[in-house]
């Protein structure tokens, strides 16, 4: 699931409010981060969802350092979700 990084903040670049943030999580299935495994592009805003995820009270998730840009590279299976 995708949790945009940047959409936990305000217009003043800001963190938005723990409730708000946990709801975000939430919707994308995340309960409790210890079952989480973040990446991204090159594994730098990773870092920010799992920070983002503690701060909330979720608990501590997982990195996946290589990120897209080492996976992308394997022939392991790519599985996409409908937009919702």
């Amino acid at each position: 699931m995708n949790v945009p990084c940047r959409e936990h903040l305000t217009e003043r670049q800001t963190l938005q409010p723990v409730e708000q943030l946990r709801e975000r999580f939430e919707r994308a299935g995340v309960t409790d981060a210890h079952h989480m495994i973040s990446y991204c592009g090159s594994g730098v805003t990773a870092c920010h969802n799992l920070l983002v995820a503690e701060h909330a009270g979720l608990g501590t998730g997982r990195l996946f350092p290589g990120s897209w840009s080492q996976y992308s590279h394997t022939d392991r299976p790519v599985e996409t979700s409908p937009q919702g």
